[in-house]
């Protein structure tokens, strides 16, 4: 089920919220927890049998680790149930890509390919690992109670496609929380201005994007090429902090603190700011499970440089199973060694905007081979974004068949809302006292795109979030 179609807005949240506060206390988790399932078996069905392991699997191995005296004990039980998450990941996510690296077996290769990657396995799987890592550490205590275990993470706002909740960062709400009228509006608020830049912005950039990479080879030339690589790259960032942003409202509203999971990507002048700002609990929890074990930079700097560039390597296989995914890993991995090594001070001696335009070339140049289906196609566009050319069937695709008025002024609605316009016009014009006319003038703004939306949603058949298929 996604967040932005009817049934969600008219029936699945608005039910799920009248019946949860209408609910006693004490079983408020346990109705969580139900919808949470029904939510997630809506689109999987039986695939929901997968998380309903992974759940029992976690919270029988964290009881143990917690229970354990001596440190091997734990260490092994650890080491165990931190590999038993990552088989059941690699099997749904990663037996086909290695079988056709491996082997050219027909009989296996299509056994593979037929195995069903459940949606969000790559979020809720790294959430686990954190738990059982934590407990290990004494961090967190194994929580002994089967509801709450489940409901951290089956928790359906942040189940499909995060933000990575730790454990420790909702341990007490759930235990125990409470719903303010200003949690609650300040949730709503943020769910429909989520919901604005997934329908509004996001959905239109899309649908223009995934025309331009479906054109053959041959048909490409310079300038589609480049509005395919420029709507993409606005439309991955506003689909995934929409869903952020609607998560995070929803867990609000339902009295959950998420934590935040982008800060403005596209004004940051370097990779290393870049990746401190885009997907931010993704890069804490390599950088807490991974990084730092590692050694992080606590060793030489030979080490350190191979670490950051591991770590990315394993970010990119994260994503997705296949070669592009990988060169997307290594891509930002050594751009981020070079900038250790010296260019990061380079670029602070830079004008801003020298710093700035260098880092989204580098990031709309990664992002070719994040959305290309296969290498050739990655190339392709490589090559005519620098070199500029035209395949021969390139005048039955003209710019002008793609790119029209209505994209135009969506690319601009972008390239504004892409920096911290709607955070300056909040602090600027809302009044946090709730009253005054700036208060309802600010209400009747959200009302407004809430309707847009709506509206939007209704007439659009186009509304994948991209970061369902991780």
């Amino acid at each position: 089920m996604v967040f932005s179609e009817p049934t969600f807005l008219f029936f699945f949240l608005p039910l799920t919220m009248a019946f949860y506060f209408l609910m006693p206390g004490k079983i408020k988790n346990l109705f969580l927890l139900i919808v949470s399932l029904i939510f997630y078996a809506w689109g999987e069905g039986l695939f929901l049998l997968v998380i309903l392991a992974m759940i029992a699997l976690n919270y029988f191995f964290a009881l143990w680790i917690d229970q354990a005296g001596q440190p091997r004990s734990r260490l092994l039980l650890t080491q165990i149930g931190v590999a038993l998450n990552i088989v059941v990941l690699a099997y749904f996510k990663y037996a086909y890509f290695f079988a056709s690296n491996i082997t050219g077996d027909d009989a296996l290769l299509a056994y593979t390919r037929s195995i069903h990657l459940p949606i969000g396995i790559s979020f809720y799987t790294f959430q686990a690992l954190s738990y059982l890592i934590d407990v290990y550490r004494r961090e967190v205590a194994a929580q002994r109670d089967p509801i709450k275990m489940a409901l951290f993470i089956s928790l359906f706002p942040q189940l499909i496609a995060g933000p990575i909740v730790r454990y420790s960062e909702i341990e007490k709400e759930l235990m125990d929380r409470k719903v303010t009228r200003s949690d609650f509006a300040v949730g709503m608020e943020r769910f429909v201005i989520g919901l604005a830049k997934k329908i509004l912005i996001a959905d239109p950039l899309g649908l223009v994007a995934d025309q331009i990479f479906a054109v053959p080879l041959d048909g490409l030339s310079t300038p589609l090429v480049w509005a395919g690589v420029i709507c993409y790259t606005f439309q991955i960032f506003f689909d995934f902090s929409a869903y952020s942003d609607m998560a995070i409202g929803i867990g609000r509203m339902f009295g959950f603190k998420f934590p935040e999971n982008f800060n403005f990507p596209y004004i940051a002048t370097s990779v290393t700011e870049f990746w401190r700002r885009w997907h931010m609990t993704l890069s804490r929890w390599f950088r807490d499970y991974l990084y730092i074990p590692l050694g992080g930079n606590r060793c030489g700097r030979l080490r350190n440089y191979f670490n950051l560039f591991l770590v990315f390597l394993v970010c990119g296989f994260w994503h997705g199973s296949s070669w592009n995914f990988v060169l997307w890993g290594a891509y930002y991995g050594i751009f981020l060694v070079l900038e250790r090594l010296g260019l990061l001070a380079f670029l602070a001696r830079l004008p801003r905007f020298l710093a700035h335009a260098y880092l989204l070339l580098i990031v709309m140049v990664g992002w070719v081979p994040f959305r290309a289906e296969t290498s050739e196609q990655t190339w392709a566009f490589l090559a005519l974004m620098f070199a500029p050319g035209a395949g021969e069937a390139a005048a039955l695709y003209p710019l002008e068949r793609f790119i029209n008025g209505y994209v135009l002024f969506t690319l601009l609605l972008a390239v504004i809302f892409s920096m911290p316009v709607g955070r300056w016009f909040a602090r600027r014009f809302v009044q946090t006292d709730g009253g005054g006319l700036r208060h309802y003038g600010y209400s009747g703004f959200v009302a407004t795109i809430f309707c847009l939306s709506v509206v939007a949603a209704g007439a659009a058949s186009y509304s994948p979030f991209i970061y369902f298929r991780f």
